[in-house]
């Protein structure tokens, strides 16, 4: 395999490596780039108001696979405030949370033509533009025991798999919505909603919500103008997730075990069948409409070696699988380990995971029948998997600052064995301000 290695400079120069204010700040042990502001954001946490300030920025090239070799970055900005509604009012047990984020740049999957199911570029979309994330209340009742929370926010921010050590999507956020964003809205989509949770023993808990549905959500060119704004998009069903969590100490190593399960009342188009009940690959026509999609996952966190600090070696793995008659992609596993606190730096971490992503039976079948009776017309089949292997290692000289080298390789991107495998190599960027 001939890959060609993009300059090391090339890199930190897309990465947007640390700004010269950041190299010359002596920020200590502060968890902020801009310190304490000499003593006021203590003040202010201790009076019940936090401030998210935050610049991710991930610069990835492929250097194999696509139609052309391309560079490319895309990043965000994070501006958030959690107010302790106890500290400021004596409102017992009230938190609220408002956080807006604004989107930048460019996929090289995209723009190299690589087809990938899965984003290489694990921050890139949902219209390049302004979000308003979050806006809700939360609550707690029982002595902390039930909460419920109401407003705006990400169902991925309270479902599914909650890390993202990497930079293609098959091992980053929640997997439902890598796999199903049409309905389930992982960050920096905040749609309105309903959680609750409770605390069923010390260490197992239950936890249900119900989430607006609206196509407005993931139409780009409304996102642009509408998507920091608090107005209502408009409703074409409901998510009802559903998730049972377990997190016990095995030894002092901590561990997340979730299964969950969740239908969405907006439905979708049927991959092989026409209204007519007949296939869509010889007779043509509109899809059959779904009046529900449906899907459950298994996700298993677990840390394997090391201290009760959470330095040591982790492991984890996520099974997920959605409807097959409306989903392209229907089914995914994914494992991987991280190491954080290596002994050189303790500060450093670093990681390997692979991944499948499974293309629907439906979807494949009906190409391949469209293919018979349109040989002018030819649709790629897609019939197989997506494999996704990657690997990072995580520097950070200051708590506020990391920077995260990684390499992927793709194999039959989106599926399709036609497609060349691609290696993409990235750099991901962050600083806490």
């Amino acid at each position: 395999m001939n890959i060609r290695i993009l300059p090391l400079a090339g890199v930190l120069l897309g990465a947007g490596i640390l700004p010269p204010a950041a190299q010359a700040a002596d920020a200590g042990a502060s968890a902020w780039l801009l310190g304490d502001w000499d003593g006021a954001r203590t003040r202010l946490h201790e009076s019940g108001v936090d401030f998210q300030l935050a610049w991710t920025n991930e610069t990835a090239h492929n250097s194999t696979g696509g139609e052309r070799s391309l560079t490319r970055s895309a990043g965000q900005f994070v501006l958030g405030t959690t107010l302790d509604l106890d500290r400021l009012w004596n409102w017992h047990g009230a938190r609220f949370q408002v956080t807006v984020d604004k989107r930048y740049g460019k996929n090289v999957a995209d723009e190299a033509g690589i087809g990938v199911a899965m984003n290489a570029h694990e921050i890139y979309g949902r219209g390049q533009t302004w979000w308003l994330t979050d806006f809700y209340l939360e609550q707690d009742f029982a002595d902390g025991r039930v909460s419920l929370r109401a407003g705006k926010m990400p169902v991925g921010s309270d479902f599914g798999y909650d890390e993202c050590h990497f930079l293609n999507t098959t091992a980053c956020g929640s997997t439902p919505g890598n796999m199903e964003g049409r309905y389930w809205y992982n960050w920096p989509i905040g749609s309105w909603g309903l959680r609750a949770q409770v605390v069923l023993s010390a260490d197992t808990y239950l936890k249900a919500g119900v989430y607006q549905v609206g196509a407005r959500y993931v139409d780009d060119d409304w996102a642009r103008d509408n998507g920091w704004k608090i107005t209502n998009p408009g409703t074409d069903g409901a998510l009802v997730p559903v998730e049972f969590g377990w997190t016990p100490r095995l030894a002092w190593l901590a561990g997340h075990y979730r299964l969950g399960a969740w239908v969405s009342s907006a439905g979708g188009d049927d991959l092989y069948l026409n209204s007519d009940g007949l296939s869509l690959g010889s007779a043509g026509g509109q899809a059959l409409h779904r009046d529900r999609s449906r899907g459950a996952y298994l996700s298993l966190k677990q840390q394997l070696t090391g201290g009760a600090d959470g330095t040591g070696l982790h492991g984890f793995v996520n099974l997920t699988r959605a409807d097959s008659r409306t989903a392209r992609y229907d089914a995914q596993a994914v494992a991987g380990v991280f190491y954080q606190g290596l002994p050189w730096h303790v500060a450093d971490s670093a990681g390997v995971m692979a991944g499948i992503t499974s293309v629907s039976d439906r979807y494949s079948d009906r190409a391949r029948l469209w293919n018979q009776f349109h040989p002018d017309d030819r649709q790629v089949p897609a019939g197989g998997a997506e494999k996704v292997v990657e690997a990072f290692y995580q520097w950070q000289p200051l708590p506020s600052v990391s920077l995260r080298p990684s390499i992927q390789y793709i194999a039959d991107p989106g599926g399709e064995a036609s497609r060349r495998d691609a290696v993409v190599l990235g750099v991901k960027s962050s600083v806490v301000f």
